[in-house]
């Protein structure tokens, strides 16, 4: 079977895509060879700045792109639904929607600006409210499709269902392992609901293998810790790749055909930790039913966010 690179990706013209964190590491790849595609594209970054500087980066390469910047803080429900409203009440379908932002293992427990774990409520509540909320405008496009960036880390991972916050004993790790979990279980859930109410509309999830993004280099502010620093300096040089190619399962996820609603798509080197884009199959847990259910009614009430129809 042949490998799936950018030269794999079919024309974007007339399609809409919104990519969370696109002003660096995967989501930025992925922005970009959407753009050079022919998709209009929505950087979705939490500074403004840093998103007008991605969009010139892009610029300089491909002059031709259609691109848009859009202020969005994941770590505040404010901010999500302030993102989304603007683009619900200008009622254009939107055709795709990354959800690649993320944080992973600050030292030190964090919160968001609503008060829950940061990598929780970021990397899991955010992408879940964002999604809820724009389902309005995914509904409007013809095949949407909403991507779920998870990671190899879900593996081990557990959803504290009595301490998703880890108000008690925080852990980097174990808490960036449930962050992860949770975006699998809220991917296969959606896929369940989409399939029973809406057709053409599909949830898949990837994971980008062990890729060099800024992820590692250090939590939101903070000096990176020595987990990350462990997996900067030894991992990624002899197991790892570069971001762009780590970006091509979400860019595979995003736009292939053989894509099916509820597939995982990562790499298909050694442990998944580099390659090319493949179906592959996430842990037994990602997959339990009944977790998926608790976590979503945990994820409504902790966000007010739900998913009309669904």
């Amino acid at each position: 079977m042949a490998q799936w690179t950018t030269r794999d990706i079919p024309s974007q013209q007339g399609r809409r895509a919104l990519v969370t964190g696109a002003n660096s590491g995967i989501g930025f790849h992925a922005a970009k060879e959407l753009a050079r595609a022919g998709a209009v594209v929505l950087l979705a970054c939490r500074s403004a700045e840093k998103g007008s500087q991605a969009k010139q980066r892009i610029l300089n390469e491909i002059p031709s792109a259609q691109l848009e910047v859009l202020e969005l803080d994941l770590a505040s429900l404010a901010s999500i639904r302030r993102a989304a409203a603007m683009l619900v009440d200008d009622r254009n379908p939107l055709h795709l929607l990354i959800n690649n932002a993320g944080v992973l293992a600050p030292p030190a427990r964090q919160l968001t600006a609503d008060g829950f774990e940061l990598q929780f409520g970021t990397n899991h509540l955010g992408h879940f409210a964002l999604t809820g909320l724009l389902l309005p405008v995914l509904l409007l496009a013809h095949e949407a499709r909403i991507v779920t960036v998870s990671s190899i880390a879900h593996r081990g991972g557990k959803i504290r269902l009595d301490d998703p916050n880890w108000d008690r004993g925080y852990e980097p790790w174990p808490a960036y392992r449930q962050s992860k979990l949770a975006n699998l279980l809220f991917a296969f859930e959606l896929d369940r609901r989409i399939r029973e109410m809406h057709e053409g509309i599909l949830s898949v999830a990837v994971h980008p293998g062990i890729s060099n993004t800024n992820l590692f280099k250090a939590g939101p502010g903070q000096k990176p810790s020595l987990s990350s620093r462990l997996v900067s300096g030894l991992l990624l040089p002899l197991f790892g790749q570069s971001d762009a190619q780590g970006a091509l399962p979400t860019l595979y996820g995003a736009v292939s055909p053989g894509v099916h609603g509820g597939g995982f798509y990562g790499p298909d080197g050694f442990k998944e930790m580099r390659g090319y884009p493949v179906e592959v199959r996430a842990e037994a847990n990602a997959y339990d039913a009944m977790t998926s259910l608790e976590l979503w009614q945990m994820s409504e009430e902790f966000t007010g966010v739900r998913f009309g129809g669904l």
